[in-house]
């Protein structure tokens, strides 16, 4: 049943598509505005951003040499553990 995946507003809205009622209103230029600030932000978080970070040379040794047993380079690592951590996918112990 479609209404599963929907809320209310969403369905009633694809309810009136479907009786070839619905009329879309145009935006005005402060809502086109707003939702295009929006948008660029939403944009802007998927960026990315060169960083310079110190290791302990025993420490990077270790990461690339996991890197390796992954087959992936290990800034690559290096990044995933940073988004896994930040997404709330691993936690630290401190």
């Amino acid at each position: 049943m479609r209404d599963n995946f929907l809320d209310k507003e969403e369905f009633d809205i694809l309810e009136s598509l479907e009786r070839g009622e619905f009329v879309d209103a145009p935006l005005d230029e402060k809502e086109k505005e707003k939702l295009s600030s929006y948008a660029k932000y939403t944009k802007s978080l998927q960026q990315k951003r060169q960083t310079t970070i110190r290791f302990a040379t025993s420490d990077l040794a270790v990461i690339k040499a996991r890197a390796k047993e992954l087959g992936i380079g290990y800034q690559n690592l290096i990044q995933l553990l940073v988004h896994n951590y930040a997404s709330g996918k691993i936690k630290l112990d401190l």
